[in-house]
């Protein structure tokens, strides 16, 4: 399994970069923390690996927009390695930060060949930054690889520009492509309906996180390597009997990654 390598993007105002290679480390991978200065620079070979994370924090400070920056610079320096990469049917995730990148580079929601920038990620609606726990739901009829045969889990946001938003009729196409594969939840049973806080920054429909049409390119703003120990919970003494203790639901991300591409290299 450790012949599965994870490149983890660092540097300039990302941070979880630690704790997403710990993850992906946990369930068997070789993760590798790599400087973004070394990737453009041609230093690090992005098709030496098998998934790309894109990791949360505050790139470039956040100075023009979560994530503007980041991405200029991605699509200036790596726009054809990022293209190859996704050709051979390779997986990234984007967190966070990671999310707003990937958005702002259009290679999320992927709904051109062209990666045309058609959704946003901008400021809660709430005017301030979040850091809580969330509930999601999971849609089962995603592609999302990075979810599969999940439909619930909570994870803690920490975002002040996490807003979901989109014209209505990219809305309905991502609905209907089932690219939605996140939603804020009051419960395990019923979506958040934009009630805040459980939807914790007005987000359209809810979304907490979408995949392209293919479902190797995900994004969710929601930190799912921020539970891998059933301790990060702040209520895990109350329900760490209805939980797998050995598999937190943030790490679940990450095993269905490394099992799909553990299928894809036999």
């Amino acid at each position: 399994m450790n012949s599965i390598k994870v490149l983890v993007l660092s540097g300039y105002g990302l941070n979880c970069d630690h704790e997403t290679a710990y993850c992906f480390e946990k369930v068997g991978a070789t993760a590798h923390r790599v400087h973004i200065n070394d990737l453009t620079r041609g230093q690090c070979k992005l098709n030496d690996y098998d998934i790309l994370v894109f990791t949360g924090g505050f790139s470039w400070g956040d100075d023009h927009g979560a994530g503007v920056l980041q991405a200029l610079r991605i699509k200036k320096y790596l726009a054809d390695d990022l293209k190859r990469f996704v050709d051979r049917n390779r997986l990234i995730i984007g967190i966070c930060n990671g999310f707003q990148t990937l958005v702002n580079l259009g290679i999320l929601p992927g709904l051109t060949p062209q990666w045309e920038r058609n959704v946003a990620l901008i400021h809660n609606d709430c005017g301030n930054f979040r850091n809580d726990w969330v509930k999601l739901l999971i849609n089962p009829q995603s592609p999302c690889v990075f979810t599969q045969n999940l439909d619930y889990m909570e994870l803690p946001i920490r975002h002040g520009e996490g807003k979901f938003y989109a014209e209505k009729s990219v809305l309905d196409q991502l609905i209907d492509n089932q690219q939605v594969v996140m939603q804020y939840a009051l419960d395990r049973k019923q979506l958040a309906n934009n009630q805040f806080p459980d939807n914790p920054n007005g987000s359209a429909v809810d979304i907490a996180g979408i995949c392209d049409p293919t479902g190797h390119i995900f994004g969710l703003m929601p930190h799912p390597e921020a539970f891998h120990n059933m301790t990060n919970h702040p209520q895990w003494p109350r329900f760490s009997q209805q939980l797998p203790s050995d598999v937190p639901e943030g790490t679940r991300l990450f095993e269905n990654a490394i099992q799909y591409i553990q299928k894809i290299k036999k």
